[in-house]
């Protein structure tokens, strides 16, 4: 997921430019390096979006208290 968002923002914020320096990089002879690094920025970059734009989910710990505070409360009152 965070690939696909990381490749939508590269093509947004400008895929043609990108492009422009293919030819030089396929000459290069460290290519398979090239394109590892590559993918890790893309992914990188797709968690940023992701984080960005998606909805931030409640902490683990707050939702666990209130699951405990509220157990508390209907033991109290008899429940």
């Amino acid at each position: 997921m965070a690939l696909v968002a990381g490749l939508a923002d590269l093509a947004v914020s400008g895929l043609s430019s990108t492009l422009s320096g293919v030819s030089g990089l396929l000459r290069r002879a460290d290519l398979g390096d090239l394109l590892t690094e590559g993918q890790e920025e893309t992914k990188a970059r797709g968690r940023l979006v992701l984080d960005r734009y998606a909805a931030a989910s409640p902490a683990h710990l707050e939702v666990l208290a209130r699951t405990v505070t509220g157990r508390g409360q209907t033991e109290s009152s008899g429940g």
